[in-house]
């Protein structure tokens, strides 16, 4: 017996394939369609890249102007959600290497100078933390960490996304949550 989500998932997974032979041929609307329904995800997984959202917006609009130019290379028997993701890793290390460097990590300070509810400062302070963490990662740890543990890919879909062994992907993760443990544990003994 089916279950009804995995239903729903194989005739959504069936309308995406559909679109893309779509796209493929030349088919503006069902490229527009394909846009529309992963915008989020790779604006979401820009942002935890690049640690900002100006710098997001341009590397997803760059993802979506490569997809185009490039998808006519896609196969159909792959899965699209893996080459999307690799696609905007690519674009998003592309982008960190042109920027201008950043301000050092150490040297944030988490401020939010609107008057708000004691949860949406905190909630607030947690994320410019994290992201002030995930700055301290390699491209690689960086990248491991935010598909595993913020998108929820699996190893073996992260090690795909990346084009490297599980054992390597195993490797960053764990490397990096040491790494932002101890950068939390750092802010927080200086805020103590």
């Amino acid at each position: 017996m089916a279950v009804p989500w995995m239903a729903h998932f194989m005739l959504e997974q069936d309308l995406l394939r559909e679109w893309i032979k779509k796209a493929k041929a030349g088919d503006p609307d069902a490229f527009e369609r394909i846009l529309l329904l992963h915008e989020r995800t790779v604006l979401r997984f820009a942002e935890r890249l690049l640690g900002n959202s100006e710098d997001a917006k341009d590397a997803a609009q760059e993802v979506f102007v490569r997809l185009h130019r490039h998808l006519g290379r896609f196969r159909e028997e792959s899965e699209f959600g893996p080459w999307l993701y690799r696609v905007t890793a690519n674009v998003c290390h592309d982008a960190r290497r042109r920027r201008k460097p950043a301000v050092p990590a150490d040297e944030i300070e988490i401020f939010d100078p609107a008057p708000t509810p004691e949860q949406e400062l905190t909630a607030a302070q947690n994320h410019a933390l994290l992201m002030s963490a995930l700055e301290t990662l390699s491209e690689h740890e960086r990248a491991a960490i935010v598909l595993r543990d913020m998108e929820s890919c699996t190893t073996a879909e992260v090690a795909r996304i990346l084009g490297s062994s599980e054992t390597t992907v195993r490797s960053q993760i764990s490397t990096g949550r040491v790494k932002i443990r101890n950068f939390l544990m750092k802010k927080l003994r200086r805020r103590a």
